[in-house]
């Protein structure tokens, strides 16, 4: 069986990646791919992955969790999504290491779906406003607190993927910056499920819709219906156009409000965020996401 796991990050869609493809349910299941209410499967993969690390996997956890899920009726791919996944907020820099569970998590996954085919899914941001959104949930009381031995500018992504790369090597990851994803959606939404191109999936719009006017929101699905026969660079142009025209007021930058970094550092984890995202982009075994393509 394929098994598409979505392993976050943490503050990136916020399980708006999941609600938009579980529109998709039924339609999917006509095509024996599953996308299962993640009540059905968080708990006991929570549970399996904590008491699991490197130890072995009890023999029936697999048949056992798709039993669960899969009640409805067989499939021949399932989707599965946490953002919490690798780990919740208050445990990203652990040991001072950025995600430095990922690899553990990453090998039960491996294990526990030994004889299925894996793929991962991760959106990234920039990190300065992934330091912001996750210290907000943390219960640390100052970001040196939360980042532990770390600094600020030693968050890359680069480094998670390639722990990643290195402790499952044989299954392909997706990535894709959670700044795209407004006109990313309905690609990452087909990737995630493997649906055929005849699928008709609804809720591609789903998240540039959330960011623009009603107007702007009525320009989108005019010029969506027309999008049909476009390449993806000719359809991103236009969303990037009618975003730029009618995005709602404060939803257009990312505040990062944080006493403790300065506008210098800011702009230089920005900076370097965009040198990152061009390291992740080759490296062997990672397929990276990105519009105007």
């Amino acid at each position: 069986m394929q098994i598409a796991i979505h392993i976050g990050a943490n503050c990136t869609d916020e399980d708006r990646l999941i609600k938009s493809l579980l529109k998709n349910a039924d339609a999917l299941a006509r095509h024996r791919i599953a996308v299962p209410q993640p009540s059905l499967y968080r708990p006991v993969l929570r549970d399996l992955l904590q008491i699991t690390g490197d130890t072995t996997i009890p023999d029936t956890a697999r048949d056992d969790l798709l039993d669960a899920v899969l009640a409805q009726g067989d499939a021949d791919r399932l989707v599965l999504s946490n953002g919490n996944f690798i780990c919740i907020p208050k445990r990203i820099f652990d040991n001072g290491t950025f995600y430095g569970q990922a690899e553990l998590k990453m090998r039960a996954f491996r294990r526990l779906f030994a004889q299925d085919q894996i793929s991962l899914y991760l959106g990234i941001r920039n990190p300065a406003t992934f330091l912001h959104e996750t210290f907000t949930r943390s219960d640390a009381g100052s970001i040196g607190a939360f980042l532990g031995l770390m600094r600020p500018e030693e968050i890359k992504w680069s480094d998670v993927v390639r722990r990643i790369r290195q402790a499952v090597p044989d299954v392909p990851l997706t990535v894709w910056c959670n700044e795209d994803t407004p006109m990313l959606w309905d690609q990452i939404m087909q990737t995630m499920a493997g649906a055929p191109d005849a699928v008709q999936m609804v809720g591609g719009m789903d998240m540039l819709g959330s960011l623009i006017t009603k107007k702007g929101q009525q320009a989108l699905q005019t010029q969506y219906a027309k999008a049909a026969a476009l390449s993806n660079a000719e359809r991103h142009d236009i969303m990037a156009e009618i975003w730029e025209t009618h995005a709602l007021e404060g939803t257009a930058e990312h505040v990062v409000d944080l006493p403790e970094l300065s506008a210098d550092q800011i702009a230089q984890m920005t900076e370097d965020y965009d040198k990152d995202v061009n390291l992740i982009r080759q490296m062997p075994g990672v397929e990276m996401m990105l519009p105007f393509r």
